[in-house]
C-alpha cells in the first residue's frame, strides 16, 4: 500500500480530502492508497442525512465549526486537529471484504503499540471494548474508498454538541456517560500525535506517491462540487433552521428559515421587535426567497432594501448575520 503524500503541509477545509481521495480513486493507478489528515472543527454527516436532524446549526456557527456533507454513508462525526482522518482507496469491489480487510489491518496497527485493539461487526475499531475508530464507504466503478475517525483527542463539548441539534445542554453525567462508549489513544498512549502517525504510515504503508501542484489545482477544482448548497442542503424535505437572540436596540428576534435545495423557501420572524412598515417587510421577504443561506448572496439581494424601514433600528448586516445559516 502506498502513501499518498500533499508538497505541502497545509491545512485545508474537510471537503479537499474528500475530493482528494476521489482524484486518488480516478486517477491514480496504485491497487492501494492510503494518507491521513486533519483539520479544524468541523462536524461531517452523511450523503442520505437530514442536516436538520443530525446538525446543530446555530452551535456550530457560534463555535466556528464547519459543517459538510460527504458521499459516503453513514452517521454523523465531529473532527478536529486531536482526531485524524484515516483515507484508504482499493480496487476491491466487495464491500464487507474490504470493510474487514482494513479494520483488521488497522486494529493490528494499533496492537503493534501494545494496545487491546479489535475491528467490530459494525466496522468500528475498539480499544478495551470502547469504539477510538469509527468508518463509512463508498464506491465507484473499479474503486472502493473507506474513511473513518481515529481519535487521538477531541473536544468532547463539540463532539457532543455540535452533530445533535435542539437538545439540552449536557451535564457532566451526559460526557461522562458517552466518554464509558468512547476512547481517545491518548489515554493509553505516550507517544504525541506525530510519533502515532509516523506509527501509521511505517506500519500501513511501503511507499510514497506524491502529488504535484498541478494534482493539488485539479483536486480543488473537484472540491467546489462538495461546496455546491445543493449538496450540502442535498434533497431534505424542507428543512427547518431556527436562529436568533437579542439585538442591541431592535429587541429579541428569532428566524424561522425554511430552506429547499440548499436555498431560502420561506422565512419568519418572531420576537418583541418593533415591525414598521408591513409593505417593506413583505418587499424584503420576496427578495430573499431563493437565496441561498450565504452573506455574500444575502447582501446582493438586499442591495437597495433597507432593513430600518421594516424593523426599527435594524440594519441590512444585522438582518444578514441573522439569516446566513450555512459555511
Amino acid at each position: 500500500m502506498k502513501y499518498l503524500s500533499l508538497p505541502d503541509n497545509a491545512t485545508r477545509i474537510l471537503p479537499f480530502y474528500l475530493a482528494m481521495e476521489e482524484f486518488a480513486a480516478r486517477i491514480i493507478g496504485e491497487d492501494d492508497i492510503f494518507f491521513m489528515w486533519q483539520v479544524e472543527p468541523t462536524v461531517i454527516f452523511g450523503r442520505n442525512q437530514v442536516i436538520a436532524n443530525e446538525v446543530n446549526v446555530e452551535y456550530c456557527r457560534k463555535h466556528g465549526i464547519a459543517f459538510y456533507r460527504r458521499r459516503s454513508g453513514g452517521g454523523c462525526v465531529y473532527a478536529d486537529r486531536d482526531n485524524i482522518m484515516f483515507s484508504y482507496i482499493t480496487r476491491s469491489d466487495e464491500v464487507q471484504t474490504t470493510f474487514t480487510a482494513y479494520t483488521s489491518a488497522v486494529a493490528a496497527m494499533l496492537r503493534g503499540l501494545g494496545l487491546n485493539a479489535s475491528a467490530s461487526d459494525r466496522n468500528d475499531v475498539l480499544i478495551d471494548g470502547r469504539k477510538v475508530s469509527g468508518n463509512a464507504f463508498y464506491h465507484i466503478p473499479g474503486r472502493s474508498i473507506v474513511h473513518g475517525t481515529m481519535l487521538y483527542g477531541t473536544n468532547m463539548e463539540h463532539m457532543l454538541n455540535a452533530i445533535t441539534p435542539s437538545r439540552e445542554k449536557l451535564t457532566s453525567k451526559g460526557v461522562e456517560s458517552v466518554r464509558s462508549h468512547i476512547t481517545t489513544l491518548s489515554e493509553h498512549l505516550s507517544i504525541d500525535i506525530e510519533a502515532f502517525k509516523q506509527h501509521v504510515r511505517e506500519t500501513l504503508c511501503d511507499g510514497e506517491i506524491r502529488l504535484t501542484a498541478a494534482d493539488v489545482a485539479e483536486i480543488e477544482q473537484i472540491t467546489q462540487a462538495y461546496l455546491e448548497p445543493s449538496f450540502l442542503w442535498g434533497n431534505d424535505p424542507r428543512c427547518e433552521v431556527t436562529r436568533g437572540g437579542r439585538i442591541e436596540s431592535v429587541g429579541s428576534i428569532y428566524a424561522d428559515v425554511e430552506l429547499k435545495g440548499g436555498v431560502i423557501h420561506s422565512l419568519h420572524l418572531t420576537g418583541d421587535f418593533l415591525p414598521l412598515c408591513e409593505d417593506a417587510g413583505k418587499a424584503m421577504l420576496d427578495k430573499l426567497r431563493g437565496i441561498k443561506p450565504e452573506a455574500d448572496d444575502l447582501r446582493a439581494a438586499l442591495d437597495g432594501s433597507d432593513a430600518g424601514q421594516w424593523i426599527l433600528n435594524m440594519t441590512n448586516e444585522q438582518l444578514i448575520k441573522l439569516l446566513a445559516i450555512s459555511n
